[in-house]
């Protein structure tokens, strides 16, 4: 079953460009990772980043959250952020056509 999480990140006035920058550096690194099936940053209209991911199972997701591209993640955003990030894991509920209906 594959998990899909919505990390948000709070940027400190004015850091956000470099937050989003910040992010943007271990990407590549995280698109090789086994089990990696979506990891992209988005700006939200409420001022925040989100990374939306999606992976192909728990164990992978673990994984990747004990990860060296993660440890680099939290050390380059922690002067950029104003608080901690709030992580969701969620299990899809399909509905509708699986293109549409399934993340």
């Amino acid at each position: 079953m594959t998990v899909v999480v919505t990390a948000v990140f709070y940027p400190k006035p004015g850091k956000k460009q470099e937050l989003a920058e910040a992010m943007q550096r271990g990407i590549e690194a995280v698109h090789t990772e086994e089990g990696c099936e979506l990891y992209a940053i988005h700006d939200a209209e409420d001022g925040t980043i989100t990374m939306i991911e999606k992976w192909s199972s728990v164990e992978a997701l673990d994984a990747h959250g004990d990860s060296d591209q993660v440890k680099i993640l939290r050390a380059d955003v922690a002067d950029l952020v104003e608080k901690p990030g709030l992580v969701t894991r969620m299990t899809p509920i399909p509905a509708g056509t699986e293109a549409q209906g399934l993340l």
